[in-house]
């Protein structure tokens, strides 16, 4: 291993891959640091990879990546107890060349990305905890690893070490996250023979389907379920903000069994044997707990820097794309033989004109709102499922009758005023 490399990525999940992909394309000579057995073997994502991102990193990957089936119908459930409201949009479009977006097993997929970042050059070496950046003269050199002899030195480090990132913490870049701003989400993967799976959520081979899954399903809590179709397993998982699950003594396995037990979710995972289980902290703060990205010879991509749109669950679009405009700004920067926070910086400009910062200031106040006002689980999914009931029952009355006992059953006890007031709320922080 070299003594002196033109970069050191350290983590090698969706945004260090990125970058490391990007750099090693324009010739630098890069080493990718990985502290699992293999890339993908510590992380955990709800197990949806959107095209588009990394489209422009690998054209057309979907040719040889390693993915389970696009996706050609999203389904948002609405729990109550023992009912739900769902909608959903089905586009066969999807299903077709250049796709929109794919289920994928991260564990399978990482190690692929990994490698083809090895293919253009870089170099990969599994099983190594960065321990420390070593700083000199108020600039990142190197990294200090747990390996005999393990001081690394490049021009600059970039940090892609997931939302817990140490090394992001020891430069003071970003204080430790406060219990509102990452959620706790735990994952099973329960194998099922593609038959079934296709009987179970009308689809073909080659089509799959992601379910979003509110209300009920977290107990009332910030937060979301998800179910999602392989190729012959699938995805189940729950997600809530650290903060809730503290508030309310939960631990997350038996959250994830209630998820399994609901009897809206059950007949679509019955039968299912589980393969794997997963647990991992995604980062929640948004725009606002965004640290400091770059300084003199090191920058902070993907989860360590807040990357993720809870709104939409993106998260992997945005750790590629931030990885990629991190690599980007260090060849701008090796061409000047310069690699100070003020070179770097042009990374910081790009990221907030592109999607992922006006993505993430359009939903800067989402999650302290609804965090502030659970309401919005507990009362309004509710009465969503009632007001549903209770139109779609026959029982003689008449329509204008039933609409006004909705209306009056939604105002009482809150007060229209009230009402109107969560709405109004709910609309300006998303608008």
């Amino acid at each position: 291993m070299a003594d002196k490399f033109d970069v050191i990525v350290v983590g090698a999940g969706p945004a260090g891959t990125s970058c490391a992909y990007t750099a090693a394309k324009a010739g630098l000579n890069v080493l990718l640091i990985e502290r699992g057995e293999y890339p993908g073997s510590k992380n955990v994502m709800g197990g949806i990879l959107y095209r588009k991102q990394l489209e422009e990193i690998i054209p057309e990957f979907w040719k040889e990546a390693p993915l389970e089936r696009p996706v050609v119908e999203q389904r948002f459930w609405f729990l109550d107890k023992e009912s739900m409201v769902t909608t959903s949009y089905k586009g066969l479009e999807w299903g077709k060349e250049p796709f929109n977006n794919f289920t994928v097993l991260r564990a399978k997929f990482d190690r692929w990305f990994a490698g083809k970042a090895v293919e253009q050059g870089a170099l990969l070496i599994n099983e190594t905890v960065v321990t420390e950046c070593i700083v000199e003269e108020n600039r990142v050199v190197g990294v200090r690893t747990d390996r005999p002899d393990g001081d690394v030195y490049a021009d600059v480090v970039v940090l892609a070490d997931g939302v817990n990132s140490l090394l992001g913490k020891s430069l003071g870049f970003h204080k430790e996250w406060k219990p509102d701003e990452v959620a706790l989400t735990v994952m099973e993967v329960l194998n099922l023979p593609k038959k079934t799976i296709n009987e179970r959520f009308n689809v073909s081979d080659d089509q799959g389907v992601s379910v979003e899954i509110f209300g009920d399903s977290t107990q009332g809590l910030l937060g979301t379920a998800f179910l999602y179709t392989n190729k012959d397993s699938l995805n189940i998982g729950v997600g809530t903000t650290l903060s809730g699950m503290i508030k309310k003594k939960l631990k997350p396995y038996h959250l994830l069994e209630y998820v399994k037990e609901h009897p809206m979710i059950r007949p679509y995972i019955e039968g299912g044997e589980t393969s794997e289980y997963l647990a991992h902290l995604i980062p929640e703060g948004g725009y606002k707990s965004v640290p400091r990205l770059v300084g003199n010879g090191v920058m902070i991509v993907g989860d360590a820097a807040q990357f993720v749109n809870a709104i939409h669950r993106e998260g992997s679009n945005m750790a590629m794309s931030s990885g990629k405009m991190a690599a980007e700004a260090i060849v701008r920067a090796k061409e000047l033989d310069d690699f100070t926070e003020r070179t770097l910086d042009s990374y910081r400009k790009e990221l907030y004109n592109s999607f992922i910062g006006k993505d993430l200031k359009k939903y800067k106040d989402v999650t302290h709102t609804f965090e502030e006002h659970p309401q919005y689980f507990t009362d309004y999914i509710p009465m969503m499922n009632k007001a549903a009931n209770s139109f779609f029952t026959v029982d003689g009355s008449p329509k204008k009758e039933k609409q006004s006992r909705i209306i009056k059953s939604i105002t009482e006890g809150k007060g229209k005023i009230a009402v109107a007031k969560d709405l109004y709320r709910a609309w300006k922080v998303m608008k």
